[in-house]
């Protein structure tokens, strides 16, 4: 059994300065268990699997592991995912699209430029966050409730609550734990000032195996749902800019369609590629 795989930095906005994603293509004799194990032997926070698609629409499919689950959607293994398609060989049935298949459903993409984008999912769950979950957020983060302008519900599939501060400056003065008892996922935000090249800063925090906390460099899918929550505070397309505490450049860009649709982007970039050994 033969296993393509690439290397993808996703949304980097130079060499090395991305979200690491790995990619196994021919995947589909693999079960869930053997994938959870390659996922887990590469250490980074999602590897995604290319199998073929069942539904007839779609050009492949692509199963989104994290060390611990499968997710139904992801942004940056997406993205990397639709790119190591393509790079392997991937035609797409429409030259001017690509349509992914995934656990949340279809996901139409398209290339800009030298960069993909896809189109945002539909939000599973919205609206404010409780009082009790803001007071326990806020304790996760090490900061005073108060510090909180807002909190909402921005869940697109791996399950993201946000929270706003007063600026970029708070966003990247947060300290939170490298351990907590809940399950996190938890993306933080805060505008930059007016002028600068990026509308907002992002950072995003999940919870790995053993109550362990990681902070994802770049995260496509919480950038996805930030954009339908936010709305019209920032003209499109705008930028935002995420990995900056972890010494990553991470470029998002946010644009709008002309029916209103949200769309998600960054470069795409190969960094290795082979043929994986036969488990």
């Amino acid at each position: 059994m033969n296993l393509p795989y690439c290397l993808v930095d996703v949304f980097g906005s130079e060499p090395f300065s991305g979200n690491p994603l790995p990619v196994i293509a021919n995947a589909d004799a693999l079960d869930t268990a053997e994938m959870q194990r390659i996922t887990r032997w590469f250490g980074y926070s999602e590897t995604a699997f290319l199998v073929m698609p069942t539904d007839p629409a779609a050009d492949y499919r692509t199963r989104i592991f994290t060390l611990d689950r499968e997710l139904p959607f992801a942004g940056h293994p997406t993205l990397g995912s639709c790119h190591a398609w393509l790079t392997l060989g991937g035609n797409p049935r429409r030259p001017d699209r690509i349509v992914q298949q995934c656990g949340a459903g279809p996901v139409e993409l398209r290339r800009v430029d030298d960069a993909l984008a896809f189109e945002a999912p539909p939000l599973i769950r919205s609206g404010p966050v409780d009082e009790a979950d803001i007071a326990e957020l806020a304790e996760f983060l090490r900061i005073d409730r108060v510090v909180i302008q807002e909190a909402q519900w921005v869940d697109n599939g791996p399950g993201w609550a946000a929270v706003m501060l007063a600026s970029s400056e708070a966003v990247l003065a947060i300290d939170p734990p490298s351990q907590w008892s809940r399950r996190i996922e938890l993306g933080v935000v805060g505008s930059h000032a007016p002028g600068h090249e990026a509308a907002y800063e992002v950072r995003s925090f999940f919870s790995g195996e053993r109550g362990a906390v990681l902070e994802d460099p770049i995260t496509g899918s919480l950038n996805a749902s930030l954009a339908q929550w936010l709305g019209e505070r920032f003209a499109v397309p705008y930028v935002v800019h995420q990995g900056t505490a972890l010494g990553r450049k991470g470029r998002v860009v946010i644009d709008r369609d002309e029916h209103g649709k949200i769309w998600v982007g960054g470069r795409t970039v190969t960094v290795a590629e082979g043929i994986a050994p036969t488990l």
